[in-house]
């Protein structure tokens, strides 16, 4: 008897339709899986055997083949041990085949019928949308993730018995359909949090509005850190299709939990100076993605820069210009999203008091030139602002209020800012100023004719190149855009060159 039914399979981010053939007829115990599949595939044979043995049905007589079609889609996972057994259960008698039409099946099987979770659920839900199925089972535990895809009715499944129970007399199973009410959660900190740096705020603030790469320098304890975990508090809100995107990617990474819908808020990523290139970038002999790609549409955090193995840290340059990631390996290529801010930080030199009023600073000069030579020019480069963060006075730890403006009143200016951008750049595929082509810069970055020898003189001492020059010349138009001036002034030059600061240590 030949039965088949409907499932999925990963590509990067996006959901493939595969077809779930299953072909029973008497003779010696045999089980066969064909269709390119992956040892974790092949395995699923010894699940769906046990599972179906526990539950009283006998297929050790039998010669089972299974075919996952299209056959040419390298497939992985166990999420095919479900609807192979349920493609034997029904070649065996155990419901009617008619049950498996127009329903995607996805899960994975215990050895007792238990149906565990699986990752990237909300992308294969998707792909079921886009063939015109309307309903899905999920594992019980995936049920809120694969409610996010509207249009489409989810049956959670805890036990293969259950299911049999339903396709056998209609025992209910409670349906789930979107009822996902997307609403923006702000982050619970709040610059006001932070004594001083008035400078360091104003660049956290250029950064945030625009989009551009910053690098924070300064001695251990000054805040850096403190500061950059409050950046997502002035980011404007996610918008929808950015959660969606998003969550999709923290579901491929199996990162949901079970309650999980719609990630609300922007991510922030910290990993630890020691992760591996394949951590940051993604990869694997099955691509997964990596920090950078976890990160997109929110900010990633590097601290202690010259600390990173260089070889990681110029990975990096390629997924910062495009914004995307793509890995290949044998199997195929996937491509995630990489679309970050990335704030780094760094001490001044090794022992981290250089230029420190309060400490003596220990290191020679061929330290700190080979501790600061660890980061490359051209991923300098890529990092739009350099600013120092100075060491915190007495005077300013020691008032009893929060000094400065709330995250509230700054972020009312990116906001506006970002609104500016937007519009400005409607017709293009980016909305912000550190993501301005070349072309762009020379159309919406006019120099005006009184701050033509300020960069002159600032290519000439700073030593910037072309990049560095462009780089100037986007962050000047986003101090316009906060400061809601439609042309470019010298003042904003000024103050864009003054964060290239390391382009003159």
């Amino acid at each position: 008897m030949h039965v088949s039914a409907r499932s999925a399979v990963l590509n990067g981010i996006e959901g493939i339709a595969v077809d779930v053939e299953v072909d029973v007829h008497p003779g010696v115990g045999h089980f066969d899986i064909v269709g390119l599949p992956e040892t974790t595939v092949r395995e699923s044979k010894v699940r769906v055997l046990s599972a179906i043995r526990n539950l009283g049905f006998r297929a050790s007589s039998r010669w089972i083949t299974v075919n996952l079609a299209p056959a040419d889609v390298r497939k992985h996972g166990s999420l095919f041990d479900l609807p192979v057994a349920l493609g034997v259960l029904a070649c065996l008698k155990a419901f009617p085949a008619k049950q498996l039409k127009n329903r995607l099946i996805i899960g994975e099987l215990s050895l007792n019928g238990q149906i565990r979770a699986i990752p990237g659920v909300l992308p294969m839900v998707a792909a079921a949308k886009r063939q015109g199925l309307s309903e899905v089972i999920v594992p019980e535990a995936n049920a809120n993730e694969a409610a996010i895809v509207e249009g489409v009715k989810v049956l959670p499944a805890s036990s293969l018995e259950q299911l049999i129970a339903f396709f056998q007399s209609g025992n209910p199973i409670p349906a789930l359909t979107n009822k996902v009410a997307f609403k923006t959660r702000q982050t619970g900190l709040d610059l006001a949090d932070v004594r001083g740096q008035t400078t360091v705020k104003r660049a956290i603030e250029i950064a945030a509005a625009g989009r551009h790469n910053l690098l924070m320098i300064g001695p251990p304890g000054s805040g850096k850190t403190m500061l950059a975990r409050r950046i997502a508090s002035i980011l404007p809100d996610l918008t929808y299709s950015e959660s969606l995107e998003t969550t999709t990617i923290h579901s491929v990474a199996g990162l949901l939990g079970r309650q999980s819908g719609l990630i609300s808020s922007r991510p922030f990523r910290t990993p630890h100076h020691t992760a591996s290139a394949v951590a940051i970038i993604g990869g694997g002999s099955r691509p997964r993605p990596g920090e950078v790609s976890l990160a997109n549409n929110g900010i990633l955090f590097l601290d202690e820069l010259p600390e990173w193995r260089r070889e990681v840290l110029e990975v990096l340059r390629q997924p910062l210009e495009d914004k995307m990631v793509t890995i290949t390996r044998a199997s195929g290529a996937a491509t995630y999203p990489a679309d970050v801010l990335l704030i780094a930080a760094m001490n001044p030199c090794p022992c981290g008091y250089l230029g420190d009023s309060r400490h003596r600073c220990t290191c020679s000069p061929a330290e700190i030139s080979r501790y600061r030579s660890k980061v490359s020019g051209p991923l300098m480069d890529r990092i739009d602002l350099h600013v120092e963060v100075p060491s915190v006075t007495f005077s300013e730890l020691s008032q009893d209020l929060p000094t400065g403006e709330s995250s509230k009143e700054i972020r009312a200016r990116t906001v506006a800012a970002a609104n500016i951008q937007a519009q400005r750049f409607a017709t293009e595929s980016y909305i912000f100023n550190g993501q301005m082509s070349g072309k762009a810069v020379r159309t919406f970055c006019k120099i005006p004719p009184d701050a033509t020898g300020l960069l002159e003189v600032a290519m000439d001492r700073l030593g910037l190149s072309a990049r560095a020059l462009d780089k100037v010349l986007k962050i000047a138009r986003t101090i316009a855009d906060l400061d809601g001036q439609t042309d470019i002034s010298s003042v904003h030059i000024s103050e864009a060159i003054s964060y290239r600061l390391l382009d003159r240590m």
